[in-house]
């Protein structure tokens, strides 16, 4: 007897194909990212995922716009019940455990920062995302431009640190990379 699939809804397969993508795009980046490897990993055809998102570059786009709205979704739940200092502080550690346990979405944001250099609608879609980031933070902290300022460079140099695989428990104490490290941990 064989066993029935249940089928899924267009709205499952797009998730399924956004998170294939995710992969996919954060390993190769948008030019090397193969939409039939998204397709095979999202099980479906190649033809249908061009009619779902039209092309790679919108797929792309789409898989940024979804990551940032993950990322929003973690500094609301973070920030939850909190304000000024106390939220910076409850963002600024739950995005460090996210860049630490997920690689993939560490590598995606790379990806995406990369990918603006060279393309203004991929550029406009990254200024869209990192815009809401920081329109948030600055509601919910009602700190000043630069404490804002400050809390967002630290969290890209954390995003930096996070892609050299940089460890508190395998570096010297004394290293560079510890120095940064423990330099982003403390408080402002």
């Amino acid at each position: 007897m064989s066993q029935t699939v249940p089928r899924q809804t267009a709205g499952e397969r797009r998730e399924a194909v956004l998170e294939a993508a995710r992969h996919e795009f954060a390993q190769h980046g948008l030019h090397g990212a193969s939409t039939d490897a998204i397709a095979r990993r999202a099980g479906i055809s190649q033809p249908y995922l061009f009619r779902l998102f039209g092309s790679k570059k919108a797929l792309f786009i789409a898989v940024n716009d979804a990551c940032f709205e993950r990322t929003l979704d973690l500094f609301r739940t973070a920030a939850s019940g909190t304000t000024g200092q106390d939220a910076l502080d409850a963002i600024g550690r739950a995005y460090g455990e996210v860049i630490e346990d997920d690689r993939t979405m560490l590598q995606g944001q790379l990806q995406a920062y990369s990918a603006a250099v060279n393309d203004e609608e991929i550029r406009a879609a990254v200024a869209r995302g990192y815009g809401r980031l920081v329109d948030y933070v600055e509601a919910v902290s009602g700190a000043d431009k630069n404490t804002v300022a400050r809390f967002f460079a630290k969290g890209m140099l954390m995003n930096v640190l996070a892609a050299m695989d940089y460890s508190l428990a395998s570096e010297p104490h004394d290293s560079w990379a510890a120095r940064l490290a423990e330099g982003c941990r403390e408080d402002d």
